[in-house]
Formats: structure tokens, C-alpha cells, sequence
């Protein structure tokens, strides 16, 4: 293969990488969004989630939620490289484990509420799967 050719294919390469980092740095951005606004109006974040009639316990938990959401936010972006490394793995756990328990709670919920909830945590674990492999990649 001619060297410009394999040029533009390291190059493209890169502008794929930075994609991926600008995307997992954008849902991390957005995680630290989502817990502040659990953590400042749980009952709001609730009746907008659909889980539920209001009660303690449920904000309790959405309060927990919001607070792991900051802390998965901020510590990806308050890492180093090597430590955004294990932040997105990290994350793709949590939001894979995510999908798998609103599988479990189909039954439970009203179907927009699961559809959202799984469709928002598979998109943030195809982001982190997608930073997870390009880290390995390189």
C-alpha cells in the first residue's frame, strides 16, 4: 500500500477517537446534568421518570440515583487519560447492569417508562462500549 494511503488511514482513525472521547466526554457532561437535577428535585425527576406515587423511600432512591450519576460524571472527567480509561469501563457496567434490571422490571412499569430507561442506559452503554474498544485498540 502507498504511504499516503496508509496516512489517511491513521488519520482517520484519530478522527474516530476523538469522536468517541468527545461523545463519553458529552455523556459524562450530561450525567453530572441528570444527578443535579435528581439530587434538586427528586420528586419532579420521579413523576418524570414515571415511577410512581410520590412517598420517601422513592425519593430516597432517586436521590442515590443522582448522586451515582455525579460521581460517574465527574470522575471520567476529572481523570487523567488512564483514568477515563477505567471510568468508562466503569460505566459501561453500570449502564449495562441498567439495561438488564429494567428487562427484569418490565412487568412492573408501564412500557414508555421501560422503553426510555433501557434506551437511555443501552445508548450510554454503546458509548462506553465504543470508548472501552477504541482504548483497546490503541
Amino acid at each position: 500500500m502507498p504511504d499516503n494511503l496508509a496516512f489517511v488511514a491513521d488519520e482517520t482513525e484519530v478522527d474516530d477517537r476523538d469522536k468517541v472521547d468527545g461523545m463519553m466526554t458529552n455523556l459524562a457532561r450530561g450525567r453530572i446534568a441528570l444527578g443535579l437535577a435528581t439530587l434538586a428535585a427528586p420528586k419532579l425527576s420521579a413523576k418524570l421518570m414515571g415511577l410512581g406515587a410520590a412517598d420517601a423511600g422513592r425519593d430516597y432512591m432517586v436521590r442515590m440515583f443522582g448522586a451515582r450519576e455525579v460521581a460517574l460524571g465527574a470522575g471520567y472527567l476529572l481523570s487523567d487519560d488512564g483514568g477515563r480509561r477505567l471510568w468508562a469501563r466503569i460505566g459501561l457496567a453500570v449502564d449495562a447492569l441498567d439495561v438488564a434490571s429494567g428487562m427484569k422490571t418490565r412487568r412492573g412499569l408501564p412500557l414508555w417508562v421501560t422503553a426510555g430507561a433501557v434506551g437511555i442506559a443501552g445508548g450510554a452503554a454503546g458509548i462506553g462500549a465504543a470508548k472501552v474498544a477504541s482504548d483497546l485498540l490503541r
